[in-house]
Parts: C-alpha cells; structure tokens; sequence
C-alpha cells in the first residue's frame, strides 16, 4: 500500500494559495523612517501583546541603577496583596537605613535611625523621589535584611524567564556606597546589572500585576512628612511628568535610574487611546552633562510607536479555508470536512507594509490522519484538525521571546459515521487491496 505524505501535499498546495504581508524587520522600518535612539541600548514593547516594536542592543547587559526598585515595589505589593504588611504599618529604621539616608550625594529623604515610618511615608518616597535609605528600610522589614531581600529579587526576575542579569542590592547602588553592607561575597565595587530587555518585562510585569503602581509613579512633586521638621520636598526624578522640564501628557511612570556605570536610564510608559507602551533607554548619557536626554529619547520611542504602527488582523478568528483544503473523511456520510480556524493572530505592522509576501501553511494534525490522509468519522464541529503555520515571522520579536506562528485549526462542521453496511464494505476493500499489494 502506498503511504501518502499528507502534510507535504496539503502544504504545497496551500503555500501557492493563501499569501499575506511581509513587513520587514522593525529595525529596518526604523532606519527607513530615520528613528534612532542616542543611547546605549533601547527598547519598545506595546503593553498589551508584548511586541518587541523597537530594539537597539536590549540584550546587552547594563547597569540598571535605581530601576532596581521596580522589583521592590512589586515585592511590597506581594505583600501587602498577601496581608502580611498594610500602608500603616509602621517600620522602626535600622543604622544602615539611617546611615545611606543621610548621604545627600545620593537621592534620600531624612530617616531618624530608630524613628518610625509608615510603609505608604517610605513607599512615597522610594516611587517618587528614588529614596534609597528608605528602599532598604522596606527590604528590612520585608525580608529581615537587604540580603534576603536580593535573594528573593533574584528568584523573582528568574520565574519571569530572566536568567542573564546581576542584583547585589535593592537600591541599584554601586556597592562602594552601602558602607560595608555588602550581598555575600560581591566585589566591593559591584553593580547591579540586566539588559534593557530584562527591564521592559520587569516594567510590563509591575504595571499588569499591580496598576496602581502608575498612582505614585506619576506624581510629579510631593512633600515628605509635610509640617514636619523633616519635611523635604520630593521632585520626581521622571521629568515627563505634568508640569515638569520633559511634560508629555501621556507619561505616567516609570522609573529612572542614574550611577556612574549605569549612565542615566530610564523605564518609561505611556498610554494614548487605550493603548499603552513600555520603553526602557540605558546608557542615554551620563545623567549629568545632559540630564534630559533619556526623556528626550523616550519621547522619540513613544512617538514612533503610536505613530507608525497599525494593528492588523494576520489570521482572522472563524476564517474559512478554501473547499480545496478539505480533509477526507474515512467511514463518514460526508465525504470530506471542511475547515476553520478557531484563533486569531494579530499583530502590530508598521505604516505601509508590503501586503503581497506574507504567507502561511495548513499542517494537519498526524495523530488524527490515517495512513491515507484521512480522519476518521464521527468528527465533532470544533474538533481541532491542526494548525496554521505563519511563515516569515523571523523579524517579528516579542519580550518574552515567543513568537505566535501557529493558529489552531478545527472541522467547520459535524461529520456522522457511516452505517455499518458503509463501515464494512471500507474495511473489506482496505484488507483485499492489502491482500493485493504482497503479491
């Protein structure tokens, strides 16, 4: 008996069939449309599907600075979520909480050592202002100490599929600041470091988990401990803010970040018409000599994102295939199935994509076909038959590095079994013809 490559036969005559766009690399669009980032490594994603939009090296690890508090902030979120902290819940701070916010060279509020502070005072502090003493009093409290804390920072980023990255400690400092606080065994001039890529699925992760991250992250002035003698006035260090140097009215977070090897940096996000986007910018100079420059940069990434980007159906969800690509039926009272895609593939494109090139193939499930190509009867309506293969999505990238390119593929409608007279009758011709085919 001759076997069939069903596959084979099913995926040439579909490649000849069924065409859609190809659009070309992001990065190629990008240099048509004279976008480029001044800094070391950048990245856009949009928010909700977790297309990779732009990317300028955000592979490359780099030192991330105060954008480590994002990964406390998600933590404390945990925790008050879980009931084992509240926003009243007082922190007495410890010599090395008082000692680091004491250092006015660094970004601080005043702590008392031994005073207490409510978490919602410390949590203020570190979202707006990047408070770092007050950063280690929450991982104190949290954890017991800031080591613990990092511990549990490293076991989060790595359940995220993260694994390339270094944490030393909870503030994003070089450790030649923390006095002699220093993680296990760290060098004493070690840094926290990730790529910017690592950054944006942080980013993406806090804002899904915990929305109401964006209600500090976008205030743009605060006063600490108002009426108080330790009353200082915070400026939020994200200058995209309402009323501040950068303003872009659709910016309500994220976080800076700024160290001698870090550079300034910047997690960024921004939501028009319903639609938000996350970018992440390291190495955006120094942080000093041009101090608006990661905003600047930021901005240019926003504006490229919601300007030159179309959302476009791919594969349409209930999409008929053409009658051409029925599956035979075995012991049924059709003949064959027709098919139905029970998905949707979506994706952003960029403005003026080549809509002639992007092609897909049908590849039948095997375990369903006999050695004819055939599925067996009865078939329920939904019962998925395979899937869709999206061809030529190579240059489409996504943070967490998987790409949809198959859409399940299901019998558009019921198929009975045949009677048994029908049944019969197949299975003498199958074993005469097997008879037949020794001799």
């Amino acid at each position: 008996m001759t076997l069939l490559n069903w596959k084979k036969i099913l995926k040439s005559s579909l490649v000849a069939s069924l065409t859609l766009p190809f659009f070309g690399t992001t990065a190629a669009f990008a240099e048509e449309t004279d976008m480029e980032v001044e800094a070391e490594s950048a990245i856009l994603i949009d928010f909700d599907t977790s297309q990779i939009l732009y990317n300028q090296n955000a592979e490359d690890q780099r030192g991330i600075a105060s954008m480590t508090k994002m990964l406390v902030e998600y933590i404390l979120f945990e925790e008050i979520e879980a009931g084992n902290i509240d926003w009243d819940t007082e922190i007495t701070i410890s010599e090395y909480a008082h000692n680091i916010s004491q250092n006015y060279a660094l970004s601080n509020v005043p702590l008392h050592m031994g005073g207490t502070y409510t978490v919602q005072e410390l949590y203020e502090s570190l979202a707006i202002y990047s408070a770092n003493g007050a950063t280690i009093a929450l991982a104190e409290e949290i954890e017991g100490s800031e080591e613990a804390f990092v511990d549990r920072m490293r076991e989060l980023v790595e359940s995220w599929g993260i694994t390339d990255y270094e944490l030393y400690n909870t503030t994003g400092l070089n450790n030649s600041f923390l006095m002699g606080n220093h993680y296990s065994g760290s060098e004493e001039d070690a840094e926290n470091y990730m790529s910017a890529k690592g950054i944006a699925i942080v980013s993406q992760r806090l804002i899904a988990d915990y929305p109401e991250v964006l209600e500090t992250a976008s205030v743009p002035t605060k006063t600490f401990r108002e009426g108080t003698s330790d009353a200082i006035g915070m400026m939020n260090w994200n200058w995209m803010l309402e009323g501040l140097s950068h303003e872009r009215m659709d910016v309500d977070g994220l976080k800076t970040g700024t160290t001698q090897i870090a550079g300034a940096t910047f997690a960024g996000t921004a939501e028009d018409d319903g639609r938000r986007l996350v970018s992440v910018v390291m190495g955006a100079g120094d942080g000093f000599s041009n101090r608006g420059q990661r905003f600047e940069e930021t901005s240019k990434l926003f504006d490229f994102g919601f300007d030159h980007f179309t959302f476009e159906s791919i594969i349409e969800k209930e999409m008929n295939l053409d009658a051409e690509h029925n599956i035979p039926v075995r012991n049924g009272l059709e003949e064959d199935v027709s098919l139905v895609t029970t998905e949707s593939l979506e994706l952003y494109l960029p403005e003026g994509a080549d809509m002639d090139q992007f092609s897909y193939t049908f590849v039948p499930d095997e375990d369903k076909l006999n050695q004819n190509g055939e599925v067996e009867a009865p078939i329920s309506i939904g019962e998925n038959l395979g899937v869709l293969v999206v061809d030529n999505l190579d240059d489409i990238e996504f943070v967490d590095g998987e790409t949809p390119d198959t859409i399940k593929v299901a019998a558009a409608e019921s198929v009975e079994r045949a009677g048994f007279v029908t049944v019969m009758t197949n299975w003498l011709r199958d074993f005469f013809s097997g008879l037949s085919d020794r001799f």
